[in-house]
């Protein structure tokens, strides 16, 4: 009978075969790959809104202030002590884990076409990932509400901005309103990413899930819009998650592979290297 340990190096070995094997394989990353490098989550029991239930509240009213009073948004941002603060620097001082690492890997080596993630954390991009899509924004980044145009964040002097009364700042090429670039509640996902994961998750032959239960909709959409391909046996999608999670229940999924993603992906990456021609 096969141990725990011999499953693992099957599932493994299973995963590496079905990547090498892909045409278009994509990557779908959420909350599970960040928290392991040390970025807290927000419903966990030691999450953020968790200990503090007014910061999920103020964070439900974001894009109605945003909309109402876009300076009233800026300057609550900007305070030292509003959580979206705090969290963002416990965000800059984070770095890429190695899930994140091996999810490059896969890229370099041609065998992973894009990563589509919900985290805004920016770790892919540190990482060395070059074709992702933040399907939540990028803490790291702001965008104009009227016409769309991203910008980094170091483009405007924020703080300085705040001292001057210049807030909220506008657009450098139409004039609009800009806000921070992640997708606050009730914001609509901006289209183009909307749209360029959905022709992702059309186009590809293999989706590999990486930390996510993928229960937040719209994003939750995307796998379950693979697994009605996998049902037809044109796409395989697996999952990497440290529990069974709906997608597993529902059989979205082809074969889950349990344990953290900074463990398993580079056990992956391995076998895929063992698999490649030379």
């Amino acid at each position: 009978m096969q141990g725990e340990e011999g499953k693992l190096e099957s599932a493994i070995a299973r995963a590496a075969s079905d990547l090498v094997r892909s045409r278009h394989a994509i990557a779908l990353t959420g909350a599970g790959i960040s928290t392991e490098s040390g970025i807290p989550d927000f419903r966990g029991p030691d999450g953020v809104w968790t200990k503090d239930p007014e910061a999920e509240r103020r964070a439900y009213r974001s894009y109605e202030t945003f909309l109402v009073d876009p300076r009233a948004y800026w300057e609550e941002r900007l305070s030292d002590t509003a959580p979206f603060s705090i969290i963002f620097r416990e965000v800059e001082k984070a770095r890429p884990n190695q899930g994140h690492l091996a999810l490059a890997e896969l890229e370099e080596m041609s065998i992973l076409k894009g990563v589509i993630t919900q985290n805004v954390d920016g770790l892919h991009c540190k990482a060395g990932s070059r074709n992702i899509l933040e399907y939540h924004g990028c803490s790291f980044k702001l965008r104009c509400a009227a016409c769309g145009t991203r910008f980094e964040r170091e483009d405007y002097d924020l703080e300085e901005m705040k001292k001057r009364g210049e807030l909220p700042p506008r657009c450098k090429r139409c004039g609009g309103v800009v806000k921070s670039d992640t997708v606050s509640f009730g914001e609509p996902i901006p289209s183009d990413v909307a749209r360029q994961s959905r022709e992702e998750s059309l186009k590809c032959d293999l989706m590999l899930i990486c930390g996510t239960s993928a229960v937040v909709y719209p994003f939750a959409e995307l796998p379950r819009m693979v697994g009605q391909r996998r049902a037809g046996g044109v796409a395989t999608v697996i999952e990497v998650n440290a529990e069974p999670t709906p997608l597993t229940q529902e059989g979205v999924s082809d074969y889950i592979i349990q344990g953290l993603t900074g463990e398993i992906l580079p056990l992956i990456v391995g076998e895929v290297k063992r698999r490649m021609p030379e």
